[in-house]
């Protein structure tokens, strides 16, 4: 019986071993495929385009964690992916029974064709679920995930394997001392059972015996299975050690080698310089230098070619060296003034009643190695990352999304429509006018602090007043109401995510924007589209903006969709290009929107002919002209912009000090001031007091919770002082809303309620 047993947990145990082997030879084969050991969610043949020349190519196509990879056939898998896109910032688009496209913020385009309508519905719903799933992680990312090991952290770690490998001797001790007993014990058993007793003892004995036996059966069992344990943690720790250091010693490479590079670029930039004269050019200008005689579908990068990586990165923006901004290998530099800063600028409280100022500042001419900070930001959140003011613009983000209102009297002219539809075409001119002011503004706001605010009161001169505050800090997130007698009401809350992805920076609004005409009772709706930052590394900062938005009235059932093209080097279509068609809760097609996001949008009426049905009617050549409408047209920048960080005229007057604001108001932001004046130094110490202040805070708020948890007393979390948050009736999200006090608490001047933050 014992020896019986004993086979049996042999067995057992030489089972349980093949079959962890399975595991981890089939964990291995999934982290082949998927990627990080996570399970495909789907895979298979596509056809992408390559090029003209080639065409349609046979790809295998693989879908896990959110990213979509392919190869170029399936035994690349193990060790060499052609490509790979994100679908958290990507736009997936249907193009025909077949085809559809995948984009990613301009950086990269996928062309792919499925074999059959069925296999391409079947690609396009897995796509979805997987993209919805990767911006829901998206969002849910904390401060964890993106901070960088510690060395205590390391510490302890080390500590920890060095009690596990003791714990592991003890028991191999414990094992030593049963076999030792149990050997023991049988033998005085036999001893026992060979004496002369009662029939009745010996068989007790024998039963005792066979315990006996199968006790040192079953420890001699986990003795082996321990040490089967500890041989394979070796033989594998050794293994992941190595790779490990091969991994470390390749990303030091990969650091110096592209560090390196932007030495040299810089070098052969500024020799280049020196030896040429380049033609001027004006900032309106950009973006019309392009190959004509190549044409294009989307992008033709593809592993076919070798020559992909030369048109990654297209300078659509030639600007002489007088005119301000430029960025070279690894230093950021602007126009040096020989005007001193005193006489550029002298602070004086601005009267909302007075002339408004038209220049601040002139850019420091300091340098930066840029490199030596982005290289650990690759795929992190950059609003976790504390940067220099270098890299700023003297506003906050409050102040940017402020600016949406530069073109206000679009909505202006709205208000006035009687039709919807018309309406619905200045709404949309509206929605595209507040990417105008992105085009060469390549420096971030600063982050709001919790409980930041900035009004903008134009009730006056324009119509309108406006305020923002910082509701949320990790995620940030800021909320904005603005309301005019004119006739209509914004809203927003919008959440900025933002990634660093090596050669670009992936900037992703996330929230709902509303606007409410209050005579006609119309209620628009629309999200904002990706903007992507190129050449973050090296050669010139050039900004895209991509995606569709699609405007909805809630009340007709009217909507707008609009498409911001990405650039593409071979494309004849003009740089920053986007349409739009307004169409009926019918789908049927009432006006074609054309222009570019950075200088103007135009409409056409679409004319019914007799053949014409709903979606498929477009403005015939010879009525298009007719019929067309300029709808908005960019400012032209204010003189010598180039020196002013490409500040619009509206934003040259937004962090002019004014009497009354709250004390949390952005313009009274220390370090956002000195670096206004010119005093970087003081801005980034100060800006390290203010990051530090906002930490200790919310330190303290936590350890109130954690009290009030303890002793069961409730406690309040952290609210916005003037908006509170509520569910939205028209799109079901819950969003911040303004709660009213504000103005009246400024006509009071009694800002009791307003926190200590800077």
């Amino acid at each position: 019986g014992g020896a019986a047993i004993g086979c049996a947990l042999r067995g057992r145990r030489l089972t349980g071993t093949t079959a962890a082997d399975r595991r981890t030879t089939t964990a291995t084969a999934r982290g082949r495929r998927g990627g990080g050991g996570l399970p495909v969610a789907r895979e298979g043949w596509l056809f992408k385009w390559t090029n003209y020349i080639k065409g349609y190519q046979r790809r295998w196509f693989v879908l896990s964690n959110g990213l979509l990879s392919y190869y170029r056939s399936k035994a690349e898998m193990g060790h060499t992916c052609r490509g790979t896109i994100n679908l958290a910032t990507a736009n997936i688009t249907v193009e025909d029974s077949c085809n559809f496209i995948i984009s990613n913020g301009g950086a990269q385009t996928y062309h792919l064709k499925a074999s059959s309508e069925v296999e391409r519905q079947r690609w396009v719903t897995a796509l979805e679920l997987a993209k919805a799933k990767a911006v829901k992680m998206l969002e849910e990312s904390d401060d964890s995930g993106d901070e960088s090991v510690s060395q205590t952290d390391k510490t302890e770690l080390q500590n920890t394997l060095r009690i596990l490998s003791s714990k592991v001797e003890d028991l191999s001790t414990c094992n030593d001392l049963i076999a030792k007993h149990g050997t023991a014990l049988q033998r005085s058993l036999s001893e026992l059972e060979a004496l002369r007793l009662p029939p009745d003892s010996t068989d007790k004995i024998k039963q005792v015996n066979e315990r006996a036996t199968l006790f040192r059966i079953t420890s001699n069992a986990m003795i082996n299975a321990c040490r089967d344990f500890m041989l394979l943690a070796q033989t594998h720790g050794k293994k992941w050690q190595k790779s490990l250091q091969q991994e470390r010693d390749q990303r030091i490479r990969l650091e110096e080698t592209l560090e390196q590079l932007a030495k040299q670029h810089n070098h052969l930039e500024r020799a280049f310089r020196g030896a040429t004269v380049l033609p001027a050019s004006t900032p309106g200008t950009g973006g019309s230098g392009k190959d004509l005689c190549c044409p294009a579908k989307g992008d033709l990068s593809d592993e076919d070619d070798d020559n992909n990586e030369f048109f990654d990165a297209p300078e659509i923006f030639p600007m002489p060296d007088i005119m301000g901004h430029k960025r070279t290998g690894s230093n950021i530099s602007g126009t040096s003034s020989d005007i001193s800063l005193d006489e550029q600028y002298k602070h004086q409280v601005e009267d909302t009643k007075k002339e408004k100022r038209t220049r601040i500042p002139y850019k420091p001419n300091y340098s930066l190695n840029l490199w030596s900070i982005m290289k650990n930001c690759i795929g992190k959140e950059l609003s976790k990352i504390p940067m220099p003011v270098n890299f700023n613009e003297p506003l906050s983000m409050l102040q940017r999304l402020t600016e949406d209102l530069e073109y206000h009297e679009l909505l202006d002219r709205a208000a006035k429509c009687e039709s919807s539809l018309e309406q619905l075409c200045y709404v949309a001119a509206f929605t595209v006018s507040s990417y105008s002011t992105t085009v060469f503004r390549t420096s971030k706001p600063f982050n709001p602090l919790l409980g930041e605010t900035f009004e903008l009161d134009r009730l006056e001169e324009s119509g309108y007043r406006s305020l923002c505050e910082q509701v949320s800090h990790h995620p940030p997130a800021a909320a904005h109401h603005a309301d005019s007698k004119n006739g209509w009401t914004l809203r927003q809350e919008i959440k900025i995510t933002s990634k660093f992805r090596g050669k670009y920076l992936s900037i992703m609004p996330l929230g709902t924007i509303h606007c409410v005409f209050h005579s006609s009772g119309n209620h628009y709706t629309w999200k904002k589209v990706t903007t992507t930052v190129h050449n973050i590394i090296v050669g010139k900062l050039w900004i895209d903006q991509s995606g569709e938005i699609e405007i909805v009235n809630h009340k007709t059932g009217d909507k707008c969709n609009l498409k911001f093209v990405p650039y593409s080097y071979f494309s004849r279509d003009v740089a920053r290009k986007v349409t739009g068609e307004v169409m009926d809760p019918l789908g049927k097609v009432h006006f074609v929107l054309l222009g570019t996001w950075d200088e103007k949008m135009d409409c056409y009426k679409v004319q019914m002919g007799p053949g014409d049905n709903g979606a498929e009617a477009r403005p015939r050549a010879h009525e298009a002209e007719d019929s067309r409408v300029l709808l908005w047209k960019r400012n032209p920048l204010p003189k010598y912009a180039e020196n002013m960080y490409y500040f619009s005229e509206l934003a040259l007057t937004l962090n002019a000090p004014e009497n009354g604001t709250a004390p949390t108001d952005s313009r009274r932001r220390p370090d956002q001031r000195l670096m206004e004046n010119g005093r970087w130094d003081e801005a980034n110490a100060e800006k390290q007091r203010l990051e530090e202040k906002q930490r200790l805070s919310r330190k303290r708020r936590e350890a109130e919770a954690a009290r009030a948890t303890e002793d069961g007393t409730p406690c309040d979390p952290y609210k916005p002082l003037w908006f509170e948050r509520k569910k939205d009736p028209v799109t079901q999200e819950l969003a911040h809303v303004y709660k009213g006090g504000y103005w009246e608490s400024k006509e009071k001047q009694d800002w009791s309620l307003c926190p200590d933050i800077f």
